[in-house]
């Protein structure tokens, strides 16, 4: 951003009142990898170990803290104790079937072999697989000691939802197995002339049940995380428009539905002064000319509807407003800013 004053942003110094895990949510566009990035920069500014993860497909992580992110959490700041990850679920051996714990080393280990290939379980058909995938790497980095401080860039609303619901499809699916499991149990003379000796056994079976029990635990030890607003705050972001309100409102309800709180709504390039939402200079801020531009005040007008309704169906929510800048948010000086909106 060249028309930045860098000195008169210089002494901007936001703070990161949020606990363990911030999760920023919502649907594609609205510029959840600009608030992930500006809240884990301000928080390793802080002093606090921070590592920002993007779980989108779409990265753009990199992008927005002006450099390379690895897939694996690696520091991406010497000055300051930030790090960051892109997952890429597909490019990993830690899939959602994957990993210490699971037997037979194959999709599903020990069920692999039990459907003879044939899996009708296969999880490549299951609900938010790659989700999974995605989210196991995340609970290992929760675990992580080099980091105080978790903050998601999620992926986009749909998928994100779709791994909440996870644990139910796993039970469901252990159910299913253990009444079939008995059921072999009880019929083991027949089943064994009728596979001649070379058919799942009960070993197998067990090992099978055991690698679905295994991955249920670690994806509801993350639900149990993400409802937790003493670890967690799943912030919404969105946009001053109605759609996204609507949209918005919804996920909000959904996410109820799932015990997980949203501490925080971000409604995102807002304009209006940069003054109004932040303890900055705006000197050097180009704001819409509300005053002259025929254009700009119809658009104001829209998002003035918009925020009303925002402000209306968030009530108990802590809303924040972003400015919309006149270019690409990326960088320090432009995520320190953001940080501030925040703040």
């Amino acid at each position: 951003m060249s028309d930045i004053d860098v000195e008169a942003v210089d002494s901007v110094e936001a703070t990161v009142d949020a606990p363990e895990y911030v999760l920023y949510g919502g649907k594609g566009g609205v510029g959840k990898t600009t608030m992930a990035a500006a809240t884990a920069l301000a928080s390793a500014r802080g002093g606090t170990a921070t590592l920002a993860v993007s779980t989108d497909p779409a990265h753009s992580l990199s992008d927005a803290l002006g450099t390379d992110v690895p897939a694996e959490p690696g520091r991406v700041r010497e000055d300051v104790p930030l790090y960051g990850a892109e997952i890429d679920p597909e490019a990993t051996d830690a899939g959602p079937f994957a990993g210490e714990g699971m037997a037979g080393g194959g999709p599903m280990g020990g069920l692999g072999e039990l459907f003879g290939g044939e899996n009708p379980l296969d999880p490549g058909s299951m609900p938010g697989a790659d989700e999974a995938a995605a989210f196991q790497l995340l609970l290992r980095y929760m675990d992580d000691e080099r980091f105080d401080r978790v903050v998601v860039d999620t992926a986009p609303t749909g998928h994100t939802l779709r791994l909440l619901e996870l644990p139910d499809v796993m039970d469901s699916m252990m159910g299913k197995l253990i009444a079939f499991r008995e059921r072999l149990s009880g019929m083991a003379g027949s089943l064994g002339g009728l596979f001649g000796g070379g058919g799942p056994d009960e070993e197998e079976m067990e090992e099978g049940i055991d690698d679905l029990r295994t991955l249920s635990e670690r994806v509801e030890r993350l639900r149990a995380v993400l409802t937790d607003p003493a670890k967690t705050d799943f912030r919404v972001v969105l946009v001053p428009e109605a759609m996204s309100v609507s949209e918005s409102e919804r996920l909000v309800d959904r996410l109820g539905g799932f015990g997980i709180p949203v501490g925080t709504v971000v409604v995102n390039r807002v304009m209006q002064p940069l003054a109004d939402v932040a303890d900055v200079d705006p000197d050097w801020f180009v704001a819409p000319d509300l005053d002259d531009c025929e254009f700009c005040q119809r658009r104001w007008e829209v998002q003035r509807g918009a925020l009303s309704q925002a402000q209306d169906l968030f009530r108990g929510h802590d809303v924040k407003r972003v400015p919309l800048f006149a270019e690409e948010v990326h960088g320090e000086t432009a995520l320190r800013v953001v940080a501030a909106c925040l703040d």
